[in-house]
């Protein structure tokens, strides 16, 4: 597949175009190592390139996209970051105080491949939010601008070669989540309201600083907020703490990045999890115009909230368990599903969350040959 036809799909995806050739990728994984040991896949020290490796073996499309870093993305963009190390041994299990200053449980020996559980945060209060964590996020921290400079002068020739360049950001509901913990912050919100606003302070003081280095080379095609704000039943703060906490900060941030970006039109993109339909509008009006993965389990019906928000770019919505069930099943999902958002445009279809470890490698063939037939 050549790299100036996914350069078109994704122009075609951005442009909402109806009945265009879809561009074919996938969100991520749990199940490769399960696929390598069941001798599916070459090990990955036997292949110099594993991407393309599996988009030669899954039929994707060239990614022509350039993504910019720099900025954190499940965790804050700490420079230093935080030193790894054993804090506890358990027998079975350690406890290990992670890059992002967190203490996490883990299978000893082991510190991927399932959900670790997280004992402990670095920022508890203003102290610690000094002591600990705030300095780490100095926008003049030693090598961070002369690595943000570097990558911006890649994505400048990225983009002179037609390719789709993201800048990746985490989103200040994650980023906050990092710092203090999901149930500490929301005492946090209450407790302590300074508190949070002078972490998302120096949110956007980074924020700032990095993508302005990136815009003295390049602009932006889309800006990419990490925020899994959202679980099955829709958000986990409420509107009114999402207005006063979030969106001052975005709203200038947005309006910064919009004025350095060389006269380039901008698409934002929000990433969450769970069921995000009820924060659609929320997000819209601050210039959300993509949003992902949509996940069926969760309720999400990517067909449905197309129909309500024609002008929205929708990724994401296939549900990973139908893929693991294979077969018919798999096959009635994606008729319900691809030709309506093909006929619409503006949809990539990817498997709502990382393909889960159950996945079975015949079921996921079988996905992606229907999915060469519905793309194109």
């Amino acid at each position: 597949m050549s790299r100036e036809l996914s350069q078109k799909k994704l122009r075609d995806f951005y442009e909402i175009t109806p009945d265009a050739p879809i561009f074919k990728a996938e969100f991520g994984y749990y199940v490769l190592d399960r696929w390598i040991r069941e001798g599916y896949l070459k090990p990955r020290n036997e292949v110099p390139d594993y991407d393309a490796y599996l988009r030669e073996i899954f039929d994707y499309d060239v990614p022509a996209r350039f993504r910019l870093s720099g900025l954190g993305w499940c965790e804050a963009a700490f420079v230093p970051a935080f030193e790894t190390k054993i804090l506890e041994d358990r027998g079975e299990y350690e406890v290990v105080q992670d890059h992002a200053g967190r203490s996490v449980l883990y299978f000893k020996g082991r510190r991927n491949g399932f959900m670790p559980e997280y004992l402990d945060h670095p920022v508890k209060d203003r102290k610690s939010w000094e002591k600990n964590v705030r300095w780490r996020l100095a926008p003049d921290a030693p090598g961070r601008m002369e690595a943000a400079h570097q990558s911006a002068l890649w994505a400048k020739d990225a983009q002179k070669n037609g390719d789709i360049v993201i800048q990746g950001l985490i989103g200040g509901y994650m980023y906050l989540r990092s710092l203090m913990g999901p149930e500490d912050l929301l005492y946090t919100f209450y407790d302590d309201p300074e508190l949070i606003h002078a972490c998302m302070e120096t949110w956007l003081e980074l924020s700032d600083a990095v993508t302005a280095e990136h815009q003295k080379e390049v602009g932006f095609d889309e800006l990419f907020l990490a925020e899994d704000i959202c679980y099955n039943g829709g958000a986990l703060i409420s509107p009114e703490m999402m207005r006063e906490f979030l969106f001052p900060y975005y709203e200038q941030l947005i309006a910064n990045v919009r004025r350095r970006n060389h006269g380039r039109m901008m698409h934002i993109q929000i990433d969450t999890d769970g069921y995000p339909d009820r924060v659609i509008d929320l997000y819209r009006s601050i210039g959300m115009d993509y949003m992902s993965p949509f996940e069926a389990a969760a309720g999400s019906d990517v067909v449905k909230t197309a129909q309500k928000y024609p002008d929205l770019r929708i990724s994401g919505g296939i549900d990973k368990r139908m893929i693991v069930r294979g077969g018919d099943d798999l096959r009635r999902h994606l008729e319900s599903i691809l030709p309506a958002m093909r006929k619409r445009g503006g949809y990539i279809p990817t498997c709502d969350h990382g393909v889960p470890e159950e996945t079975p490698f015949e079921n996921y063939m079988l996905y992606r040959r229907l999915m060469k037939d519905y793309c194109g």
